[in-house]
């Protein structure tokens, strides 16, 4: 996999068991609220392996593994 960078355009590969949103207060929200394939950009990197991600529906914290470029 490539490197992922702060803007870069993603797509959803797979669906977390549920996902989080990447506000102030981050929430829990079920994973029907993505869709596998969505694409997103990437607003910034958190610890752990995570992204912060803009889709249409919001900004969502998702791992690594559920992302890969956009070509």
């Amino acid at each position: 996999m490539n490197s992922l960078k702060v803007g870069d355009r993603v797509k959803l590969v797979m669906l977390p068991p549920y996902v989080k949103t990447a506000d102030p207060m981050p929430m829990l929200r079920p994973p029907d609220v993505l869709t596998v394939g969505e694409k997103g950009i990437i607003l910034n990197r958190h610890p752990g392996g995570y992204w912060g991600v803009r889709f249409t529906q919001g900004a969502f914290l998702l791992e690594t593994k559920y992302l890969e470029l956009d070509n």
